[in-house]
């Protein structure tokens, strides 16, 4: 994601201070000396959350997510300035006197946020995301936001989750994290003339980490205090040596963050290399604007906008998210225009009476420990009122009372399954009898994901011994593919057990068994070890000497990376690869087509339509993604020797394909079926098997 956060505003000048020495363009001065407060700096704030907030509304500013990197340099120089202005003048620093400043700045404004969010999310979002939103608002209070979504990020099971309205949340949760160490470290080193070599190396440390884990596990570098780390080192860097430069630098430095922001896409690498553009370009405005006016920066209303810029960083992105739900229906551009607006609203009214007033509180700046036993308190409150509000939610949450036939596996035939899903069509209600329940759908997966049998992102290699069913049986079947081939485990273990064959399991989470080069969003780049875990899969299951290979992947939507001709000869052309380099004489392959998709998380939909099934169905025609694709693709691997199953009639009625069939969950989430409901078509693969 892509958020931004804030330090506190310089404290106001002294009045008639001496002034400093004057310092030559690209020398170092002494960081020392009274604050005064840097006019170009808050229009450099509000640069960055306008870049933000016209990325979250859709405006083509692609790479508006350096904003956050904007903030990470301001907050480090505004910060290490604080603490060295007191470290310099006392001999030490205060650590209560600073967290309580941090807390008195951050806390008020933020619980505001956050509990009005969860009572809004409570009011208009589908029940069910309650509780995953109720863990984002207790992360934010302990300020762990950001290892919560790096966690999140990399589980490609959740990849299609709603994004959260507090995720935001993660940028606080990284400074945060960097000044649990900073003071600690200034206090140690301030005497013994280390401090730059120590933060010199913790930058560049941070830097080559930050570096070598964009390229291993984006989702981490992206979240990771540890790759952040080094943007706020450059702003302290400034901060400690006071380096001037000429004053040209800080249309080149603003030069720099635009050019970011307007070529980095969501797929550019980040925080890599491409991170140095805009933090380097904002170290060249702070550097550039020292001990002078504020030019382009200083315009009233980007000064007016940086003074609420944390507050309108807080407010935006909720309000944003919500709004369609609220509404009911997606909003335009120009929409989230508007809502944008109205959240900085919201947020002038929160500096006007909390964040500004409770900063100034002398009866709390003047005591430290006061200011963080407050701090603590805020804490405590905002935990508390958002699990009361959930509770609350959830107690006067609706219920149905229709009751289901229940399926059973032993009794159904194709007839049979085929009325069943007829009359689920026309379900008055979500079953009270439902199974998995909505509550407990996300969790539902097969059970060799936690088994260790499935690969994760940047792992290549293929996990054995996998293997299921009758283990003892001379009869191997194969489940080769992604979490779609995954999703068929239950059906297929179940035949197996039925029949005496072993199954053995081949299975990585977005990567498919066509031959094919994709670009991961997770990892943000080309997923090169999907291209070696294939391979590696080839030649194990080639060892096995199979029986059968049952092969599955998701519907072939990606684009494929490196292809000479179109997307569809190319898709064509890896699955008709991958199924002969699975075939062995004397094994069948399979080839399952895709399942239908739905709209969107089912289990959401439906915790908002109990009454309503029919509103979270899809017709068939749309829920069979590129049928002219899918048709190429079957002529192809039957021509390579597989044999094609279709499940869409397991799923489908002629015209619409309903979330609920019987007393059974079909998906447990956009796309993937429920264990219980692949256990369901366990005789209809068995037969095709068979």
């Amino acid at each position: 994601m892509t958020e931004i956060s804030t330090a506190p505003v310089a404290s106001p000048p002294r009045q008639n201070p001496r002034p400093p020495a004057p310092a030559r363009p690209g020398t170092e001065a002494p960081a020392a000396g009274p604050p005064r407060h840097r006019r170009d700096i808050e229009g450099l704030r509000a640069v960055a959350v306008l870049l933000v907030v016209a990325y979250h509304c859709g405006l083509p500013v692609h790479g508006g997510y350096v904003g956050v990197d904007v903030f990470f340099v301001i907050s480090g120089f505004l910060i290490t300035g604080l603490l060295l202005r007191e470290a310099r003048g006392t001999g030490t620093v205060s650590i209560p006197r600073f967290y309580a400043r941090r807390a008195l700045r951050l806390l008020p404004a933020s619980t505001v946020v956050v509990v009005a969010t969860v009572a809004a999310a409570a009011l208009w979002l589908p029940p069910l995301r309650l509780s995953a939103i109720l863990s984002d608002a207790l992360h934010t209070a302990i300020y762990a936001m950001n290892y919560r979504l790096a966690a999140v990020g990399t589980d490609y099971l959740q990849a299609d989750a709603e994004p959260s309205p507090l995720q935001h949340f993660w940028s606080l949760a990284v400074e945060e994290q960097f000044y649990l160490v900073w003071p600690l470290l200034i206090i140690v080193f301030i005497r013994r003339r280390g401090l730059g070599a120590v933060l010199s190396l913790l930058t560049v440390g941070s830097l080559a980490l930050a570096l070598w884990q964009t390229r291993e596990n984006a989702g981490w570098a992206y979240f990771g205090a540890h790759t952040r780390a080094w943007e706020l080192g450059i702003g302290a860097l400034l901060a400690l040596t006071a380096l001037r430069l000429p004053r040209w630098c800080v249309p080149a430095g603003l030069v720099a963050v635009a050019a970011s922001a307007v070529v980095y896409t969501a797929q550019t690498p980040f925080p890599g290399y491409a991170a140095l553009l805009p933090v380097l370009g904002t170290a060249a405005v702070i550097a550039g604007g020292t001990g002078r006016s504020a030019g382009v920066l200083g315009h009233p209303g980007l000064q007016a906008v940086g003074r609420l810029s944390y507050s309108w960083y807080l407010w935006h992105w909720p309000v944003l998210l919500i709004a369609p739900h609220a509404i009911g229906r997606p909003l335009a551009v120009w929409e989230n225009v508007l809502a944008a607006l109205g959240a900085l609203v919201l947020a002038a009214l929160t500096y006007a009476l909390v964040e500004n007033p409770v900063r100034h509180l002398g009866a709390l700046r003047n005591r430290p420990w006061r200011g963080i036993g407050v701090g603590l308190g805020i804490s405590l409150l905002s935990a508390g009122l958002c699990v009361a509000i959930t509770f609350a939610a959830t107690q006067l949450g609706g219920t149905t009372t229709y009751r289901a036939a229940v399926l059973d596996p032993e009794t159904l035939d194709p007839k049979s399954l085929s009325a069943q899903i007829a009359a689920s069509v026309d379900a008055p209600a979500v079953p009270v009898n439902l199974t998995p329940t909505l509550r407990h759908a996300m969790k539902d997966k097969p059970r060799y994901y936690t088994e260790g049998c499935n690969g994760t992102f940047d792992d290549p290699e293929v996990k054995k011994p996998c293997a299921y069913g009758d283990l003892t049986s001379d009869t191997t079947v194969v489940l080769f593919g992604d979490s779609h081939a995954g999703h068929w485990f239950p059906a297929l273990e179940a035949a197996a057990l039925r029949e005496r064959w072993k199954v053995v399991v081949v299975s990585k989470s977005a990567c498919t068994a066509a031959e094919s080069l994709i670009y991961l969003p997770q990892l943000k780049r080309e997923f090169t070890e999907c291209v070696r875990w294939r391979e590696d899969a080839w030649r194990y299951i080639r060892s096995l000497r199979p029986a059968k290979v049952l092969m599955a992947s998701t519907y072939p939507s990606s684009e494929l990376l490196g292809v000479p001709g179109t997307q569809d000869e190319a898709w064509v052309s890896g699955w008709e690869r991958s199924v002969r380099a699975v075939s062995t004489p004397g094994t069948e392959v399979y080839f399952m087509n895709d399942t239908p998709w739905q709209t969107g998380s089912v289990p959401d939909c439906l915790s908002e339509h109990l009454d309503d099934v029919g509103a979270c169905a899809r017709s068939r025609e749309t829920a069979i993604a590129k049928p002219e694709r899918r048709k190429l693709i079957i002529a192809a691997v039957r021509r390579a020797g597989a044999t094609v199953i279709d499940p869409t009639p397991w799923f489908c009625t002629a015209t619409t394909c309903p979330p609920v069939i019987g007393n059974l969950l079909v998906y447990r989430d956009q796309h993937h079926i429920t264990t219980a409901y692949s256990r369901l078509l366990a005789p209809e693969l068995g037969a095709w098997l068979r």
